[in-house]
């Protein structure tokens, strides 16, 4: 592989995970973040109290993630071989962190939109 391109790396993700769950993956992660974007401009403020639940959640999902992962490619963490791997695992733990965190900020809003002040 000499050129590492946009399209090589839909390929590998598509070999890795199957055509079918991977692109279910990109639409579910579109699909939440209109919801993340649409909960922040519809509140006009961040929640701290949601905000606190979805930092807490974070370690969920970066072990959820990390697992994911290795389930998906048959691996275990004694086939870490080297740097790279490793720097590859701490990335993959990084972004199923921040995904968890506004997943559950998230449905936290949708579920639980806050209190509108009006002034009748």
């Amino acid at each position: 592989m000499k050129d590492l391109t946009f399209s090589t790396l839909i390929a590998v993700f598509e070999e890795i995970f199957g055509r079918g769950l991977f692109w279910a993956m990109v639409i579910i992660a579109a699909v939440v973040t209109l919801g993340y974007l649409y909960v922040l401009i519809r509140d006009r403020a961040v929640s701290w109290r949601k905000f606190l639940w979805a930092q807490l959640s974070m370690p969920v999902g970066a072990v959820l993630a990390v697992w994911f992962v290795m389930a998906m490619t048959h691996s275990a963490p004694s086939d870490i071989g080297g740097a790279v791997d490793l720097i590859v695992f701490l990335g993959v733990a990084v972004m199923g962190a921040i995904g968890m965190a506004i997943l559950v900020y998230t449905l936290e809003s949708l579920v639980k939109p806050p209190k509108a002040n009006r002034e009748s």
